[in-house]
């Protein structure tokens, strides 16, 4: 580390200001633009259902299998005997003895090499281990997963250096925790604005800055931060990956946040002032720093589904247990059909999420694949649908659905702590993309193949020459593509005959739906592209309903896969047909009204009526109310400079 200049760089004093076009361009050059491996949902999106790519399952080799298992063994008894879920919600906090077993066990590890003091595990064992944890305590499955999978050692084991890998990684194996820090306060899925800066001095950088909901941020020992490197003479600039030591000096945690849920989350607020980081420090080159973000979380975005399936596994418990027991007008209530209906949904959910879950993971572990869509779609799908199922199962419990477990136990009940499943579950529909951000992300990579031959026509910058170009390559590009969006496999009644075996539920007829409805999807995409053209991202609401019904499809197609596995391996293959069939009907419900909604729709109207909003026509209907909220700005003051608060870092001893 070079010494200290005499004259300290500056540092902006606030958030960039850039257009909407500026911010979108930020976003695109960061996205991988070229498509190496073969995708199964991006070819899902195009019209072409191609089942090969995902059947005959992939398998984990046996040494993967052997050191898998062990580590849940051993992982399971230290949850079993060691964590107290109830005693983390009440204190809101992680006992450092549990952080510090955790280490024992190699947790921190998981996912790191073995030649670095890590695990080795695949992102299959990883995963179930993560719902695992998260299921004894979903704060604990929290700090694992913020550690491994966006934390320092993702992105060091894609992008770091030997000598970054050398030197941090036998840390982040065994004692240091790590955190990602990239939120602002005011900068959330926008990081065109990104306000902390780096700025070089000799041999350093000098990072000035504040970052927000920093998930591990308040016990880490490394971080990785996102700042602005200034272009300069012999520095390209931009967004930059540095690993940053937690306890360098000008950083200040200066505060802990708390949540309606994850309530021992170590999560809060970090100010940098004049914090002096090695050059050696940064991941990658300069500039690089969100196509790492986005990379990290190709493959990162599946620790969350995972513990999505925890959840629903544990939802499923709950509800047979419970609904056994309870009895009303004469029958238990899950002889009720309303309730029966739910227990259903939670039953075939949990099995479709945990396909997809596993798929996903295993094709990521093969590395044959692209699986950046097929990540994002198990992130989107798994949040919604688990916080669908928590929802169910306090519905289904009632007004002790509502009580808290202390309270049940309080009075002599079990403690079944399911209004904290659902506060807890609620926060995965914002997590490392809302679900909003999900749809716009998603489509984006589902429209890709038509943006490379079409994209100049529709874009109102380019010139005349350019358009006419992209004319003629687009008008080649669609003279193929489209005649085969008009019939396929779908169509021909004996197709995917192997998913029909004697004695088990029929699910060719699904795949053969999937395939028409892969055609449909495309068409439709299509036909909206040349209706709206430029205006296409403006649609927010009808590219959301393309996805959900990607989603559902490759959820459906998954849920198949995972069935007819089972049944090779002699695994409960009857039953899985079963929950397969069970899951694949209500989702064709789903996709049915999803096609109806791409067409039909209040999109126009809720536009009109965000308008009167925003000009204040509605006033008159928020009155009659007194407003509980508190005073202060909406968002909080970020400008650089030194901390005046209480430093409440307190790294794990």
């Amino acid at each position: 580390m070079s010494a200290p200049s005499a004259q300290r760089p500056s540092a902006p004093q606030q958030t960039p200001k850039v257009t909407e076009r500026e911010a979108r361009q930020v976003a695109e050059d960061a996205r991988e633009q070229d498509w190496r491996k073969p995708s199964f949902a991006k070819e899902l999106f195009l019209g072409r259902f191609r089942l090969d790519l995902i059947h005959p399952h992939p398998q984990p080799a046996a040494e993967d299998v052997r050191r898998g298992e062990e580590f849940l063994s051993r992982l399971r008894a230290f949850c079993e005997t060691s964590v107290d879920g109830a005693l983390i919600e009440r204190e809101a906090r992680i006992p450092d003895e549990v952080v510090n077993g955790l280490k024992e066990l190699g947790a921190l590890g998981m996912k790191i090499d073995v030649k670095y003091g890590g695990l080795g595990l695949t992102q299959v064992y990883y995963n179930r281990a993560l719902a695992l944890a998260g299921s004894a305590s979903p704060a604990i499955g929290a700090l694992l997963s913020a550690h491994q999978s966006i934390g320092v050692p993702q992105p060091l084991k894609i992008f770091g250096s030997q000598e970054q890998k050398d030197a941090f990684l036998p840390r982040l194996a065994r004692t240091d925790i790590s955190a990602f820090l990239l939120t602002e306060p005011d900068v959330g899925s926008d990081p065109a604005r990104l306000a902390t800066s780096a700025v070089p001095d000799g041999d350093d950088y000098v990072l000035d800055g504040v970052k927000l909901w920093t998930t591990n941020g308040v016990v880490a020992d490394l971080l990785v931060v996102m700042a602005r490197v200034p272009k300069s003479e012999g520095h390209k600039g931009g967004i930059t990956a540095f690993v940053v030591e937690a306890d360098a000096p000008g950083i200040t945690v200066e505060h802990r946040n708390a949540f309606m849920g994850l309530r021992g989350l170590e999560n809060g607020v970090t100010r940098f002032h004049q914090v002096r980081v090695p050059a050696a420090n940064r991941i990658g080159p300069e500039g690089a720093g969100l196509k790492i973000a986005l990379t990290t979380l190709n493959t990162g975005r599946l620790s969350l589904p995972a513990m999505c399936v925890g959840s629903g596994k544990w939802c499923l418990k709950i509800a047979r247990e419970w609904s056994a027991v309870r009895e009303q007008w004469g029958r238990p209530v899950a002889r009720h059909e309303a309730v029966g209906a739910k227990i259903s949904f939670i039953a075939a959910t949990t099995f479709a999420l945990e396909a997809v879950v596993d798929l996903s993971s295993q094709m990521a572990d093969e590395d044959r694949n692209d699986i950046r869509i097929e990540a994002a779609l198990a992130k989107l799908y798994g949040s919604e649908m688990g916080c669908l199922m928590a929802d169910e199962l306090v519905q289904i419990r009632g007004g002790r659905g509502f009580e808290t477990a202390d309270s049940l136990a309080a009075r002599g009940e079990r403690a079944v702590p399911a209004e904290q499943m659902l506060r807890d579950m609620r926060i995965n529909r914002i997590f490392e993309g809302s679900t909003e951000i999900m749809h716009l992300l998603i489509a984006r990579e589902a429209v890709d193949a038509h943006l490379k031959v079409a994209g100049d026509i529709i874009d109102p910058d380019k010139p005349l020459s350019a358009k006419a170009r992209a004319g003629a390559n687009a008008a080649g590009f669609y003279a193929k593509w489209l005649p085969k969006l008009v019939t396929g496999p779908g169509q021909l009644p004996r197709t995917y005959g192997d998913f029909h075996p004697s004695g088990h539920a029929d699910l060719s007829g699904h795949l053969r739906y999937v395939e028409r409805s892969s055609r449909k999807l495309a068409r439709s995409t299509f036909y909206a592209m040349s209706r709206w053209q430029g205006r296409m991202e403006t649609k927010q609401g009808f590219l959301g309903r393309i996805v959900d019904i990607g989603a559902e499809l490759f959820a459906m197609s998954a849920a198949c896969v995972r069935a007819e596995h089972l049944r090779g391996e002699g695994d409960h293959g009857r039953e899985a047909y079963q929950l397969a069939d069970t899951f694949c009907r209500q989702s064709r419900l789903r996709i049915e009204e999803l096609f109806t909604r791409l067409w039909s729709n209040t999109d126009d109207l809720d536009r009109k009526v965000v308008d009167g909003v925003l000009a204040g026509t509605y006033t008159w209907l928020e009155e009659g109310i007194v407003d509980p909220s508190g005073d202060g700005p909406w968002i909080a003051d970020a400008a650089p400079g030194p901390s005046t608060r209480e430093n409440v870092h307190r790294p794990i001893r």
